[in-house]
């Protein structure tokens, strides 16, 4: 068998060698008592790219997310929030669990924006019989919706929206420096108007584990007493860190060879009259399947060495990642070329 060429997520991209030596090297102290040289410094430098006052770093996306909005929030309020967004179909319900506060999803637009009509009627009037909306929440690039780089001018017009109406606004920016690259602005341009904003080091800059949280300080202090509360309290995380500091210097500026390739990809797979492809912005690519099944195809793929997963009842998605080259996806869309004809219809 050939090299697995794995195509499932870009969290599946490991450490280089280089990053490897940042982590062991790495000065250390306890971050739970804040003495984590290491962890400031990439704190700092977070809060720097995003635009804000402060940062904290917690173990997941899926961490800070729930951080984000159990501090923007109190129990019983009610978050508004895209139908199709990672807060919502992503993350176990913790939103509701374990910050108390209830979901009101509203159908994302195809680009993985929000319908600012449809905010505007969600938006509650005060009364005793009706939930706080304290907070919507935006995802940019959008999963679900193809990794959608939703555009400045619909981030611009909901987060005027929301603050008019009193809602601060969350950014779940996972892959926000991929959105970057796709509209050619910096990350801090895209979370811009946002008041505080997440992102991975893990996705698309390539680090083994870690997530930050920017925001203005009052509350990222504030988050930093939930990140204690559910667990999220490391010690020598300076280890960790290491590879988040190495990332945003090393991996942020070549993202778009990630979109070439998927961009690469999608127009491979695309010459298939079996798969429906929809043109990536960034480096999702997301194939519907027209003849055969998706567990077939799945199957087949893995037979020939690609991963993929299932992205809907009759649909997959391929993501690039920096451990993937183009020499990778043109060996993929030769291997996924012998599947042709195995697959039934």
């Amino acid at each position: 068998m050939s090299a697995i060429i794995d195509l499932r997520s870009d969290t599946v991209s490991k450490p280089s060698d280089a990053m490897r030596r940042a982590m062991a090297e790495a000065e250390v102290g306890d971050d739970v008592f804040g003495d984590d040289p290491t962890v400031n410094r990439l704190e700092a430098m977070a809060a720097e790219r995003a635009g804000k006052e402060a940062a904290v770093y917690v173990p997941s996306g899926t961490m800070a997310n729930l951080i984000s909005v159990m501090t923007h929030t109190q129990p019983g309020d009610e978050i508004l929030l895209g139908d199709h967004c990672h807060i919502f179909n992503y993350e176990v319900a913790g939103a509701p669990r374990l910050a108390g506060v209830q979901t009101h999803p509203l159908p994302n637009l195809p680009g993985g924006g929000l319908d600012p009509a449809a905010v505007e009627t969600a938006i509650r009037e005060p009364n005793i019989h009706t939930p706080r909306n304290p907070l919507l929440c935006l995802e940019n690039t959008h999963n679900r919706c193809g990794g959608a780089a939703v555009p400045l001018a619909e981030m611009d017009a909901l987060t005027a929206l929301a603050h008019g109406r009193g809602l601060a606004v969350h950014l779940d920016g996972a892959r926000i420096f991929n959105a970057a690259a796709a509209l050619g602005v910096t990350a801090a341009r895209v979370a811009r108007d946002c008041d505080t904003v997440s992102f991975c080091l893990s996705k698309g800059l390539g680090c083994p584990v870690g997530s930050l949280v920017c925001g203005p300080k009052e509350f990222i202090a504030l988050a930093r007493r939930n990140r204690k509360m559910l667990g999220g309290g490391m010690r020598q995380a300076g280890i960790l860190a290491a590879a988040g500091i190495y990332a945003l210097e090393h991996n942020i500026d070549r993202i778009h060879e990630d979109h070439e390739n998927a961009a690469l990809l999608a127009e491979g797979l695309g010459r298939h009259e079996v798969f429906h492809v929809r043109r990536p912005q960034t480096n999702i690519v997301v194939a519907d399947i027209v003849r055969g099944t998706l567990a077939g195809w799945l199957q087949a793929f893995r037979r020939e060495g690609v991963l993929a997963v299932a992205f809907g009842p009759a649909r997959m998605r391929l993501v690039t990642h920096l451990n993937i080259s183009r020499g990778d996806i043109e060996d993929a869309l030769g291997r996924i070329a012998r599947t042709a004809g195995a697959v039934p219809a």
